[in-house]
């Protein structure tokens, strides 16, 4: 990040602390985008496909400059994937008739 270096020029190292619960993690198979002039919301669902309904595992509020910087992050991380794993397949129509990100 630009902010994580002092005027000195070193590197600043962040030490991360988190909950236990936090570290466990929450599976989401599908995702809701929203915006403003000023933020992003991403919403995390889990739906279940039989009966249908969804619960809300997470959600997150971010500017919209980390939003890119996140997006490229990702878009960084699906290639080093691709080039370990080989091509993520999307099929042309998710489970369940749920849609994809929105």
């Amino acid at each position: 990040m630009e902010n994580s270096k002092p005027k000195d020029g070193k590197p600043v190292q962040i030490n991360i602390r988190c909950d236990e619960h936090v570290s466990q993690g929450v599976y989401s198979n599908f995702a809701k985008i929203s915006h403003t002039e000023d933020e992003f919301t991403i919403d995390f669902v889990y739906i279940n496909p039989d009966p249908p309904f969804g619960k809300l595992q997470s959600r997150i509020i971010t500017s919209p400059g980390h939003a890119k910087r996140f997006l490229m992050a990702l878009e960084e991380n699906i290639l080093k994937y691709e080039k370990s794993f080989g091509e993520i397949k999307v099929p042309s129509k998710p489970p369940g008739n749920i849609g994809y990100l929105q």
